[in-house]
């Protein structure tokens, strides 16, 4: 992969690293600041629901930031679209479309086929 590559990469991965930080920080600020005091019983379990909802979603973006720093951490130390299963490089097309890949889709899909295999 081209030099202008990773960086367009890095670029990419850092931007979007700032922003779920920077929504996790407003949910975190968000729900530390309100101070509902809903007598109705619905209400509140409305209100818990989408606190509920929140949380879910900002636990699949902490795994994503986790991800993106460990794709970060790759294009530095030289071993970013190189998969970790076969050890060939991951098709640019696959890395545009999922930055944080590890795999090529050969391996994903192989990976994939065996949790279907095993689920079952």
């Amino acid at each position: 992969m081209e030099e202008k590559d990773l960086q367009d990469f890095r670029k990419l991965l850092v931007e979007r690293l700032e922003e779920l930080l920077n929504q996790a920080d407003d949910t975190v600020s968000g729900m530390t600041t309100q101070k509902e005091n809903l007598p109705d019983p619905t209400d509140r379990a409305s209100l818990e629901a989408d606190r509920n909802f929140m949380l879910r979603i900002r636990d699949r973006e902490n795994k994503l930031i986790k991800k993106i720093r460990e794709a970060v951490e790759r294009i530095d130390n030289g071993t970013y679209g190189i998969c970790e299963t076969c050890g060939e490089e991951i098709a640019i097309e696959r890395l545009k479309a999922r930055p944080v890949t590890t795999q090529c889709i050969e391996c994903k899909t192989k990976a994939e086929a065996m949790e279907k295999t095993i689920g079952h």
